[in-house]
């Protein structure tokens, strides 16, 4: 049971689908599945959140009901922004009896490949190409951590920390070994990615690595 004061709640959405994605010559040409997976990357991000601050005892995971964060991934207002879909509402909305100094969030998101058009949504592998010849696959990891206020439930900003940037980085020119995969490791069909053990731990590797390079700047003191 926890005791004590919790400076820093920690609340992981990241962990449920896994994207499959097939990049061809044309749009016509590319595809797209999500794949349900139990794979423990929530329990991932605590680990690396709570390995980052030495095992600070005052570091607690929040817990939140099912489908708490669907607002936020899905909303309905297009035009006109509903706050209640930001993540400031939806954590003060989950954390009504908990009270710690921050709430850490990750989510993921939807990011542009740099030198493309093409968009990798959240987390998961994609092969591009041209037919069935000249074709590369690669892993990659697009999330977003957000730093909320416990008082105040306002965002805190890190504008010197890009965490986007640090996964971006990965997938420029210069090949990146987390990221590159085997075309025969390219599940195929898609729904093959959730019991492929290869996927599994490459994709955790890949996490890892991104958190302890990009957490140290957002667990900072002010």
């Amino acid at each position: 049971m926890d005791v004590g004061p919790c400076k820093l709640g920690v609340i992981s959405v990241i962990g449920e689908r896994y994207s499959v994605q097939k990049f061809g010559l044309t749009i016509f040409e590319n595809e797209e599945a999500e794949v349900p997976i139990d794979w423990g990357l929530d329990d991932l991000v605590f680990a690396r959140v709570k390995a980052a601050t030495g095992g600070d005892p005052g570091v607690r995971r929040i817990a939140y009901p099912k489908g708490a964060f669907e607002p936020f991934y899905h909303p309905k207002s297009r035009f006109i922004p509903d706050p209640n879909e930001r993540l400031p509402a939806i954590v003060r909305g989950i954390t009504p009896n908990v009270s710690c100094d921050r709430y850490l969030v990750a989510t993921t998101y939807k990011g542009e490949l740099p030198g493309s058009r093409m968009m990798l949504n959240g987390i998961g592998t994609f092969n591009q190409g041209l037919g069935n010849l000249i074709r590369h696959s690669h892993l990659f990891a697009n999330i977003s951590i957000n730093l909320i206020d416990g008082r105040s439930y306002e965002e805190i900003k890190r504008p010197f920390v890009n965490f986007g940037a640090n996964f971006a980085a990965s997938m420029r020119l210069t090949e990146d070994p987390l990221n590159k995969l085997d075309n025969d490791q390219f599940p195929n069909p898609p729904a093959t990615a959730s019991s492929s053990a290869i996927l599994r731990e490459r994709t955790r590797a890949l996490i890892t690595d991104r958190l302890d390079r990009g957490l140290p700047g957002y667990l900072k003191q002010d």
